[in-house]
Formats: structure tokens, C-alpha cells, sequence
């Protein structure tokens, strides 16, 4: 048995092979949440205003994405897809896996966030004669967000380490690097501790911009963002009076 060396595991925090493997992590996480979200935002509005077929559609593709593991999509894309004549690259594979994944659970995460608003404020847009797009973009949409951005926030952080799992069709990514770097020097839990260092860095990181966007959402928009500045300032008068007399 080989044992801990503190000199290989500082020399893998800088290696090259585990950079490469980070930075591609973070790239792979983005790419595929932002499609993803994109996926997620289609299904759901098909699922709630859409017609019969639309809505089958939606549920069949929330239900098989929600019901299977991750890993088998993966390889089913990489390994299936070509026997169908769609010859996709590794990267691409792991993107649309990830992306497909991905959007089902955002799907479920932007419908309840609508269904969080009050119906009366739909009603009470409808009844000033407003469209359906413009009661979306005006009075629903802005509401929901402060309910589906924390989730959202979760979904990025758990994306940051659902890219491990891309390693099985020989993405080279974080973990799939520190596999090869295992393979290299057999120092295998130096070069996992490694990878798992990496990963509470770039979660951490996440989590901290995820903070400062919860509290950016959280702030008044509209004509209460018009009124809470207005009463700040009356405030700060009361206060100024006061302090002179």
C-alpha cells in the first residue's frame, strides 16, 4: 500500500492536467445550464399554456429526463445515437446529456414559480386588458423569479458536480483528469483528494455569487422599489430633523 505523500498532493493542486480539468468543468456547467435553462423555460410554458399535444409532449420529456439516471443518458447518447446515424463528438455528447438533464428539472423548478404568484394578479392584469405576453413579462415573470432563482442557484451547484459523471464517456473534465493522473502515478487518493479540493473551490466560489444574486432579487422592483426609495428618504430627513433638534 502506498502511502500519503504530502509532496504529490501539492504538486497535483497546480498540475497542469487538473487546471485543464477545472477549467473545463466550469465551462462544461455553464454551457449546459444555460441550455438547459433554455429547455427548461420551452417545457414548462408547453406544459402549462400549451395544447394537449404540447403538454404530452412536455410531461413525457420532464417524466423520461426526471426518471432515468443521469449516467445512463450519457452513454446511451454517446454509445446510442451513432447506431441512428447521429455521429456526436464527446464533448458534444456530454453537452446535450448534461443540457437534456438538466432542463427537466428546471421545467418543474419555473412552474411552480409561476404557480407561486397570486391567481389575482393575473386576473387583475387580464381585467386591465393586458395580453398574454405582456402579463408574463410585466407582472408574472417578475414575481416568480425571486421563487425559482434560489433553486436555480442549487441546480448550478449541483451541475458543478453532475459534470463528473461525463468521465464515463471520457470527457476530460476534472474527475476524468484526475483519473488519468491516478493511472499515471498511482497515487490515487492524492489525486482524488485533489479533484475533491477543486470542487469544494469552485462550489464555494459559486456560492458566493449565488448570495450576492439572491440579494440582488430580493430587492423592490417596480413602483415598490419607487416607494421604499421615497420612504428611505423621508426617513433619513426625520432622522436629520431629529438629530438638530
Amino acid at each position: 500500500m502506498v502511502n500519503w505523500s504530502w509532496d504529490f498532493f501539492f504538486a497535483y493542486m497546480t498540475n497542469g492536467l487538473m487546471l485543464r480539468g477545472a477549467w473545463t468543468t466550469v465551462w462544461l456547467s455553464v454551457i449546459s445550464m444555460v441550455l438547459g435553462l433554455g429547455l427548461g423555460v420551452l417545457a414548462a410554458m408547453m406544459k402549462m399554456y400549451g395544447n394537449h399535444a404540447l403538454r404530452w409532449i412536455a410531461e413525457f420529456y420532464i417524466w423520461l429526463f426526471r426518471g432515468t439516471p443521469i449516467l445512463i443518458q450519457l452513454v446511451i447518447i454517446y454509445t446510442g445515437l451513432p447506431q441512428l446515424g447521429i455521429r456526436l463528438t464527446v464533448i458534444e455528447s456530454a453537452i446535450l446529456g448534461l443540457a437534456l438533464n438538466e432542463g427537466a428539472y428546471i421545467a418543474e423548478i419555473i412552474r411552480s414559480g409561476i404557480m407561486s404568484v397570486d391567481k389575482g394578479q393575473t386576473d387583475a392584469s387580464r381585467a386591465v386588458g393586458m395580453t398574454w405576453r405582456q402579463r408574463m413579462w410585466m407582472v408574472i415573470l417578475p414575481q416568480a423569479t425571486r421563487t425559482i432563482i434560489p433553486p436555480l442557484g442549487n441546480q448550478f451547484n449541483g451541475m458543478l458536480k453532475t459534470t463528473s459523471l461525463a468521465s464515463v464517456i471520457s470527457m476530460e473534465e476534472l474527475m476524468r483528469n484526475a483519473q488519468m493522473l491516478a493511472q499515471i502515478e498511482f497515487r490515487v487518493l492524492e489525486s482524488y483528494s485533489v479533484a475533491a479540493v477543486w470542487y469544494l473551490v469552485l462550489v464555494s466560489i459559486w456560492s458566493i455569487i449565488q448570495v450576492r444574486i439572491e440579494a440582488h432579487y430580493e430587492k423592490p422592483f417596480g413602483p415598490a422599489a419607487a416607494v421604499s426609495s421615497e420612504a428611505k428618504k423621508d426617513q433619513a430627513k426625520v432622522l436629520g430633523t431629529t438629530g438638530q433638534a
